[in-house]
């Protein structure tokens, strides 16, 4: 556990914080096997039913992670999610926010068609439900990691390559944009805009937290799985998300 200057110095550099919000970003590549670009290992992940690997040889790792286009109003942005059943998708609030249309893609290359997405006004997470089954899906952990534990994100940055980083949990802090949500985890797993809603997996490849902002200092924070659980078991949590 860290001391509250440290918590206060996390705080104090989360200007800027949102890591896939509707700014402008580029035209998403082309979404094909090629993209894949891990920059560490990631564990292994098997989803229930299925083989630990696809027909194509790529791991569940690779293919519980999705990339989100969101068409706005005014705007295009890019972010990352995870499924965690074969129709249902995390991601942050923000990754959904002021869209005319939200379009989801494989690590293969194939567009889900979106059915309905909700919100939660607690803390920066969305629930994207899809009418095409996902091709994997994670558990979550039992219980939060701890400080030193190490930590894997697998996510979509800048809307580009499926990409893996890794690093461990520094400690917890109170989230510095939702002060009513309390303590969320703090890891040096280097993460970029179009991260958000990237799956945090710990060594078993279970989902440890979802990624939804990173410090100036380059620290990411994660909404922890115990918050996200809780959510998911509360029907009030979540609202429909209205188009823009």
């Amino acid at each position: 556990m860290r001391s509250a200057g440290w918590r206060q110095a996390v705080a104090a550099t989360a200007a800027g914080l949102l890591l896939g919000g509707c700014a402008a970003l580029p035209e998403m590549p082309p979404a094909v096997p090629e993209d894949i670009v891990p920059t560490l290992a990631a564990p292994s992940l098997s989803a229930e039913g299925s083989d630990q690997l696809s027909p194509d040889g790529f791991d569940a790792v690779q293919r519980m992670a999705v990339r989100i286009r969101n068409v706005g109003c005014d705007a295009l942005s890019t972010g990352s999610g995870f499924a965690v059943d074969e129709h249902t998708l995390i991601t942050n609030r923000h990754v959904v926010a002021d869209s005319s249309a939200l379009q989801v893609s494989t690590y293969d290359g194939r567009d889900l068609d979106v059915s309905a997405a909700s919100t939660a006004a607690l803390a920066d997470l969305a629930v994207v439900r899809t009418e095409d089954p996902l091709p994997s899906f994670p558990r979550l952990a039992d219980d939060d990691p701890e400080q030193g534990d190490e930590v894997t994100v697998v996510g979509y940055p800048a809307g580009g390559r499926l990409t893996v980083t890794a690093g461990s949990v520094i400690g917890t802090t109170t989230d510095p944009l939702h002060e009513n949500l309390g303590e969320v985890l703090v890891t040096d797993a280097p993460v970029e805009p179009g991260s958000s809603g990237s799956a945090a997996l710990d060594e078993a490849g279970d989902v440890i937290g979802v990624v939804y902002a990173k410090t100036t200092d380059g620290r990411s924070l994660l909404v922890p799985q115990s918050t996200l659980r809780g959510m998911l078991d509360d029907a009030s949590a979540f609202t429909t998300l209205e188009p823009c």
